[in-house]
């Protein structure tokens, strides 16, 4: 089933398109994490050019963000204050992230810096979650960790003027979050993702908010900033193409669902490696791409 996109300008089989916005929902539903961090990859190995994918990969993450962060709203596990502080410096950072991207699409440099990005993000959590997992096995754990005393980066107790965010259980400057949100937003720009892979950690570790509120107060932020995202590619570069992220949006949807109900029965640690080896899977073949040289090498121009 062929299906012409219009601002890629390349024709497409549409179930494969549809199957891999599957996958990647699947992931999304099963370990907890915005599926645009994969989706723009394997985007990139079929053929789809890098600014498209990125810029089209924010507009299936904002639909399918949509349900996740109203099923945390409803049992309470947003922090809106929190929230807003996130969106705002998201915003912001969409912004810096657009004038970035016109800026390395002038000089030519845009695809290979997206590529970069990713090879460097991924390799880098995929490491940290994989070593994660493993003490965790070799201990005889089951993922579940003894409760520890949250506390915040000690860099974020020097910021000035601190506000209460009653729902995260913190007392902190709101700079903090404002600069989190600017660097996801310039993420998201470039790289098409909704940054919670990167937004999660941070608000745990960083941050220290509450892991009741984490998921949900991330969603939040990925739905307004990847939709910021959306509009700002529209505008700029004009790299969304309205009919490959309907098509991913066909199958994430679904495929979160069932990955929602396959995460309940399977053991978290085990699901983290698996993450992480998909993860670093997806790192390696793109650095392969960067450094594989082709045995013939040429170009072809269309007048």
């Amino acid at each position: 089933m062929d299906v012409y996109l219009p601002i890629a300008n390349l024709s497409v089989n549409g179930l494969i398109i549809v199957g891999l916005g599957l996958l990647t929902g699947m992931l999304s539903g099963i370990f907890g994490v915005g599926g645009g961090f994969l989706t723009t990859p394997l985007l990139i190995f079929y053929g789809i050019p890098p600014t498209v994918a990125a810029a089209s990969a924010a507009s299936q993450v904002t639909g399918a963000s949509v349900s996740g962060m109203l099923a945390h709203h409803q049992r309470g596990g947003v922090d809106y204050r929190m929230g807003v502080v996130l969106v705002l410096g998201g915003v912001l950072g969409t912004g810096l992230g657009a004038l970035l991207f016109s800026l390395l699409q002038a000089l030519g440099q845009i695809d290979t810096v997206i590529n970069l990005l990713y090879v460097s993000m991924l390799g880098g959590i995929g490491a940290m979650m994989a070593r994660e997992s493993i003490q965790t096995l070799r201990a005889g754990g089951s993922g579940a960790r003894p409760a520890r005393k949250r506390r915040h980066h000690p860099l974020v107790a020097r910021l000035p003027g601190r506000w209460r965010f009653y729902r995260s259980g913190l007392y902190i400057s709101p700079l903090a979050p404002l600069l989190l949100g600017m660097f996801t937003g310039i993420l998201t720009m470039l790289m098409g993702i909704g940054g919670g892979f990167v937004l999660v950690p941070a608000m745990l570790y960083i941050l220290g908010m509450s892991a009741q509120v984490v998921v949900g107060t991330s969603l939040f932020q990925i739905l307004f900033v990847t939709m910021a995202t959306t509009m700002m590619h529209a505008l700029t570069t004009r790299a969304v193409d309205i009919v490959l992220a309907g098509l991913l949006l066909i199958g994430s949807v679904s495929g979160a669902q069932l990955g929602a109900r396959f995460a309940t029965t399977a053991s978290p640690v085990k699901l983290r490696l698996a993450l992480a080896a998909i993860v670093l899977a997806v790192a390696a073949r793109m650095a392969l791409g960067l450094t594989w040289r082709p045995d013939e090498i040429f170009t072809v121009s269309l007048l």
